[in-house]
């Protein structure tokens, strides 16, 4: 009787996931974490589409609809192979409209050097404002840890590779002139 009960419950819980599109709402971290990038966001999306996103929307003032601010996105799901020194870093990369990153939030690493690493306060904020045509080439546009050479570079490369990725699926080009 037990075991059918549990199989019973393990199989709503499967049927709602399916129901609900196959994710999951957003739980309280990953709001603290979306909030990061994007701090004057009224509400997220859960995560969906192609490639994996959320959506990041703002009330207009114009019009009091939510307005589409932005995307975030886990550079895991976009760039598996892309790994640091010990293995995957998984970070969360914020993008606005218009392909200017709003910030990252590296939330997991397995990395030898820890805060001579990509834990340093400093390694996420040089990310914010950079735009998806800049380079992320470690030593000339992002800064270098001694140490650490090989997993910021990964990191940058994961950054960008998959920030390219998300605007080329989901941004509008701009018109040319």
């Amino acid at each position: 009787m037990r075991v059918t009960r549990v199989r019973l419950t393990w199989i709503l819980v499967a049927a709602a996931t399916v129901v609900a599109g196959g994710q999951l709402p957003i739980d309280r971290r990953q709001d603290a974490q979306l909030r990061q990038l994007f701090p004057s966001a009224s509400s997220f999306s859960p995560k969906s589409g192609e490639p994996p996103h959320y959506k990041a929307f703002v009330n207009d003032p114009a019009t009091g609809s939510p307005a589409l601010a932005g995307y975030a996105f886990w550079t895991t799901e976009l760039t598996p192979l892309e790994r640091g020194y010990d293995g995957p870093i998984k970070i969360l990369v914020g993008m606005d409209t218009a392909g200017v990153l709003t910030g990252v939030v590296v939330v997991d690493h397995h990395e030898p050097y820890g805060y001579f690493s990509v834990d340093t306060p400093e390694f996420p904020v040089q990310f914010k404002g950079k735009s998806i045509r800049d380079q992320f080439r470690v030593g000339s546009d992002v800064d270098a840890v001694s140490r650490a050479t090989m997993t910021v570079s990964s990191s940058a490369r994961a950054v960008r590779d998959s920030a390219r990725r998300v605007a080329r699926q989901l941004l509008t080009p701009p018109a040319s002139r």
